[in-house]
């Protein structure tokens, strides 16, 4: 059976839908290809879930209608027999109705019940638990392709060796000790300023860690988020070594597992770092982590929620307290922990 499968467009959902995909990927008739735009596609790179990784090149060469026509043409000419919509957009159901795919399976919702052959009611709350991967897998359950869900209390990313290796020294070239404590700080969100904790904070924490555990803190994030990173450097006794801007997403699970602790927002970089191993201490705001809490036992939860959070706004209305009473202090205490259990060789 020819499977496409339409996946997510955020880094974390990606992560939080591996379940829903490996079920598939267990079928003994599946032929598995993945639509996915290209930093979705990094994550699913070595996870062994699909045949093919197709990539939806959205601002280029399939940007605009005729672009969308372009790339109906070619899923068209591979005959597939069904199409599995993760997303929930409706583009993903008009590709997979303009491509011909006989069977097309997806939430009915996002005006596009019309196009899929099995429109699939949407979980009201409290039907399924709260955690966005049993959103996915009840997709599958609701649509007869499995007959009922298993908890997966740690969705697990696979890094290579190789990777490993080439992310270790990448870190080296940058300037991080070989025997230090390694600590990665994610200080920025893709979906907006409300999910970020103030950058004076995370250099008021980055200081009291550095201090305490003689630590290399290293700041990731995309090239967008430059500016938290400068703030959060700018006001460190010692610098940090800051990547933000200088990795891809292909490149964070290796160079994430080559780290010891993770602090940072509700962000694709917090589910990736929690995907390969580490323990990861997430500040939460105005979303819900009963929601979208990293899928591993390692992880301590930050958070004060005033009457108004989970509220799942991009940017605060108002004076995002949510986010403003969470004091260093307090994601100290959730991180000590952690680091107290780190082993490092010393020279």
């Amino acid at each position: 059976m020819k499977i496409l499968i339409r996946a997510t467009n955020w880094v974390g959902d990606a992560i939080m839908s591996l379940p829903a995909i490996r079920t598939i990927r267990n079928r003994p008739d599946a032929n598995i290809s993945i639509l996915a735009r290209s930093y979705v596609a990094d994550i699913y790179r070595d996870q062994n879930v699909a045949d093919e990784l197709i990539i939806y090149d959205h601002r280029g060469k399939y940007a605009g209608i005729s672009g969308r026509e372009r790339l109906a043409s070619e899923l068209r000419s591979r005959r597939f027999d069904v199409a599995i919509l993760l997303q929930n957009a409706f583009d993903a159901a008009w590709l997979a109705w303009r491509a011909g795919i006989p069977q097309r399976i997806g939430y009915a919702r996002d005006a596009r019940s019309l196009l899929l052959t099995k429109a699939v009611p949407v979980p009201r709350a409290g039907e399924i638990p709260p955690h966005e991967k049993f959103y996915y897998l009840e997709l599958l359950r609701r649509s007869g392709w499995i007959d009922s869900i298993a908890d997966e209390p740690f969705i697990k990313l696979q890094v290579t060796e190789t990777s490993r290796a080439r992310a270790a020294d990448q870190l080296l070239a940058a300037g991080v000790r070989p025997h230090a404590v390694r600590i990665a700080i994610g200080a920025g969100a893709s979906y907006g300023s409300a999910k970020c904790w103030p950058p004076s904070r995370f250099a008021e924490l980055a200081n009291e860690l550095q201090a305490q555990w003689d630590a290399d803190v290293i700041l990731f994030g995309a090239a967008g988020e430059t500016d938290v990173s400068s703030a959060i450097a700018s006001e460190m006794k010692r610098a940090p070594i800051d990547l933000t801007g200088k990795t891809t997403v292909a490149d964070l699970p290796a160079l994430l597992s080559q780290c010891h602790v993770f602090i940072g927002n509700d962000s694709g970089a917090m589910h990736i770092a929690a995907a390969v191993g580490l323990p990861a201490v997430a500040i939460f705001g105005p979303t819900d982590p009963f929601g979208t809490a990293p899928v591993t036992p390692r992880h301590t939860i930050v958070r004060e929620q005033p009457y108004c959070s989970p509220c799942f706004l991009r940017r605060c209305p108002i004076d995002h307290r949510c986010m403003t009473r969470i004091t260093s202090a307090e994601v100290e205490a959730a991180v000590d922990p952690w680091l107290a259990s780190v082993v490092v060789e010393r020279v």
